[in-house]
C-alpha cells in the first residue's frame, strides 16, 4: 500500500464553474491547534516549529481547494492528493479541457485514464464478490497517487489475486497486484485514547466525543458480544447504542450522567469539526499504548481483511500504532478524521469519521 510523501507551503483559491472563489488562509498555524500537536509533528514527521504551522495551513487550503474544483469536475474528477514539493493540492481528471481550470485554482493538475467514480465502482465490484476472495488477499481499495484500485496479496500469492480479479470480471488493467508480508490484525479488546473496559477486562478507547456520549471502533461491541462498559475509574460508563463489524467498523456509547464528554483529544487537542482530508495530509492520533503519534493519510476507501471479517471504505495511513489504540481518533489540525480500526507493522486504518457519525445519527461534539 503507498503512503504519501511529506509536504510543504499553500495555495489560495477555487476555481468554480469559471468563478474565482478565495479560500481564506489562516493568520497563523498556533489559532488552529492545542501546541502538544506541533511536537509530536515534529518528532514523526520530520520538521521543524515553522514547517508544521506552515504545512497545517497549507493542508488546510489544498482541501478547500480539493473539495470545490472535485464537485465542478464530477464524473471526470480522478482523485487528488496532496503534493509534498508544492504544498498544493494534486487533482487528476479524466477531462484534459479541465487542466486549465485546476491550475487557475491554485491546484497541480494530472490528466488520468479513470475516473474516481469507476475505480470506486471496482471496489463495490470486489466488496460484493468478498466472500469469494481467497485468504491470501489481505484487502483492496483506491491508491489516488497511482489512479488505480491496489489488491494486496501474501508473498508468492499473486496467481490467486490474478485468478480471483480474472473470476470478478473487473477491468483489470484499473488494478495493481502488489504482496505483503502479513495480513493486518485487529487491535481489539484493549485500552487506546482514553481507556474504557468492556465486560471488566475487554479494553478499547474513546475515539471522539459526542453530544451524548463518544464514538469508537465497532469491533469492540461486536467480538465482545456489546459487553457491560466502564470507565478507566471502574465506574459505570453507560451503554452501547448502534454499531457494526464487520462490512463497517464504529460503534456509538452513550455515557451516563455522570460522564461528561468533552470536545479534545486526550492530549487537550481541540475538536472543532471534521473533514475529508486529502492523501497525504498529515494526521495524528490518540492511543494510550502509543501516545500521540502522526504521519500521513495514505489511500483512500480501502477494503480491509481480518481475520474477523472485511471492513470496507477504510483510510490508510503510516501513522505508528500498536495493540491498545484500538478505537482512537485521528485528527488533522483540528479536523477529526476517523476512528482506528486496525492494521500491521506498516500499516494504519480508520474509519471515517463522517460515515460514522451518520451511521449512528451521532452529533460530534465541538469547541
Amino acid at each position: 500500500m503507498k503512503i504519501a510523501r511529506l509536504f510543504g507551503a499553500a495555495a489560495a483559491a477555487v476555481t468554480m464553474t469559471g468563478a474565482l472563489v478565495a479560500v481564506a488562509v489562516p493568520a497563523s498555524g498556533q489559532d488552529l491547534l492545542n501546541p502538544d500537536i506541533v511536537p509530536a509533528m515534529q518528532r514523526d514527521l520530520g520538521l521543524t516549529h515553522d514547517q508544521v504551522l506552515t504545512r497545517l495551513k497549507s493542508e488546510d487550503v489544498a482541501t478547500k481547494v480539493t473539495e470545490a474544483v472535485g464537485a465542478t469536475l464530477g464524473d471526470a474528477f480522478g482523485g487528488a492528493t496532496y503534493n509534498a514539493a508544492t504544498g498544493k493540492a494534486h487533482i487528476q481528471t479524466t477531462n484534459a479541457a479541465s487542466v486549465g481550470k485546476i491550475q487557475a485554482a491554485g491546484a497541480e493538475a494530472e490528466v488520468v485514464k479513470f475516473s474516481a467514480r469507476q475505480l470506486d465502482s471496482t471496489v463495490d465490484t470486489l466488496n460484493a464478490r468478498d466472500n469469494a476472495a481467497p485468504y491470501a488477499i489481505t484487502g483492496w481499495g483506491v491508491d489516488s497517487i497511482t489512479n488505480r484500485v491496489t489488491l494486496t496479496v501474501l508473498q508468492g500469492q499473486r496467481g490467486a489475486a490474478d485468478t480471483f480479479l480474472t473470476q470478478s470480471g473487473v477491468d483489470k488493467s484499473s488494478v495493481t497486484i502488489l504482496e505483503t508480508a502479513a495480513k493486518p490484525s485487529l487491535y481489539a479488546n484493549i485500552r487506546g485514547g482514553d481507556a474504557y473496559y468492556i465486560g471488566g477486562s475487554s479494553r478499547c478507547s474513546v475515539g471522539f466525543s459526542t453530544t451524548t456520549g463518544f464514538l469508537t471502533a465497532g469491533h469492540c461491541a461486536a467480538l465482545t458480544g456489546g459487553g457491560r462498559l466502564t470507565g478507566s475509574n471502574g465506574a459505570a460508563l453507560g451503554s452501547w447504542g448502534a454499531y457494526r463489524f464487520p462490512g463497517s467498523d464504529y460503534a456509538r456509547v452513550n455515557t451516563s450522567s455522570g460522564w461528561t464528554p468533552v470536545a479534545s483529544m486526550n492530549n487537550g487537542t481541540a475538536v472543532r469539526g471534521y473533514s475529508n482530508a486529502a492523501t497525504g495530509t498529515s494526521v495524528c492520533k490518540a492511543g494510550s499504548t502509543t501516545g500521540w503519534t502522526c504521519g500521513t493519510i495514505g489511500a483512500k476507501n480501502q477494503s480491509v481483511r481480518y481475520a474477523e471479517g472485511t471492513v470496507n471504505g477504510m483510510t490508510a495511513t503510516n501513522v505508528r500504532s500498536a495493540a491498545g489504540d484500538s478505537g482512537g481518533g485521528f485528527i488533522s489540525g483540528n479536523s477529526a478524521q476517523g476512528i482506528l480500526s486496525g492494521g500491521n507493522t506498516a500499516t494504519t486504518y480508520f474509519f471515517p469519521i463522517g460515515a460514522a457519525l451518520s451511521a449512528t445519527g451521532a452529533t460530534l461534539k465541538t469547541s
